[in-house]
């Protein structure tokens, strides 16, 4: 298949390993990946702060970008922005788009999606050769959770891992309290909600929390990191990426 690949507003600025696991892994799964060049935020976060026909522009130009007939799949390694593009964007094109965006829309919103859902819907792949030889629990972020409804599907990729230690999180489907502006506009609840995550994670003695989107994970990351806690965080592609030809090597967390 040519694939897509979206890179996220913070998986450019911020987590570029994600993103660049993420293509080695589609690639090394004998696909080819492609990268828009001109792609930009998919305008979730104007969405959620309630401004709705300011990412218009935004939207238009997805669609144009990973419109292309040639592209037979778009994947992102975040669920809260396959979420965007599946749910967010029809609305706004709906509501304030033209016939043309309209159309665009419905047309990369079905070849749209979150990494470990393309990998088990799509390739029908649980093992995807990895290797990792570490203790790790597994958030289900609440975008993929819930809008999306991914389900099992990241952790029977995690299960099928080559040595991994894998061990449940207590109360997994609580938020971590990120919700993107929601932590600055509500910062005593989102530290509170963190706090409640941080404990679950440090009950797991995991040496890696991982997750399917890179903003959770730079919450609750930043969190461990303050406590000095042992536990990192990693992007599950980065896990799915490892090989033993080529394994991920853990820095050493704060402690």
């Amino acid at each position: 298949m040519r694939i897509g690949l979206f890179a996220t507003c913070l998986g450019d600025t911020l987590f570029p390993e994600a993103v660049k696991s993420t293509a080695v892994l589609l690639a090394r799964l004998g696909h080819d990946v492609v990268f828009p060049p001109g792609q930009t935020c998919c305008g979730q976060m104007h969405v959620n702060t309630g401004y709705q026909r300011e990412p218009v522009p935004l939207v238009r130009n997805f669609a144009e970008q990973f419109g292309d007939a040639s592209i037979d799949a778009v994947v992102m390694p975040s669920g809260s922005c396959a979420g965007s593009v599946r749910h967010q964007h029809e609305i706004i094109a709906e509501r304030y788009g033209d016939a043309a965006l309209r159309s665009g829309v419905a047309t990369v919103k079905a070849k749209t999606y979150e990494l470990s859902e393309f990998l088990v819907d799509v390739l029908d792949a649980t093992d995807v050769g990895a290797y990792f030889p570490h203790r790790v629990t597994y958030h289900p972020t609440c975008h993929s959770l819930r809008m999306l409804r991914v389900g099992e599907k990241p952790l029977r990729l995690l299960r099928a891992v080559d040595s991994i230690d894998l061990v449940e999180l207590p109360e997994a489907d609580a938020c971590c309290g990120f919700g993107g502006t929601f932590a600055v506009k509500n910062a005593e609840t989102s530290t509170a909600m963190l706090q409640d995550k941080m404990r679950n994670v440090a009950t797991t003695g995991a040496a890696v929390c991982t997750a399917g989107d890179s903003s959770c994970l730079m919450h609750i990351g930043g969190g461990l990191s303050r406590i000095k806690s042992g536990t990192r965080t990693l992007h599950l592609a980065q896990i799915l990426s490892s090989t033993r030809t080529a394994p991920h090597v853990l820095t050493e967390a704060a402690r």
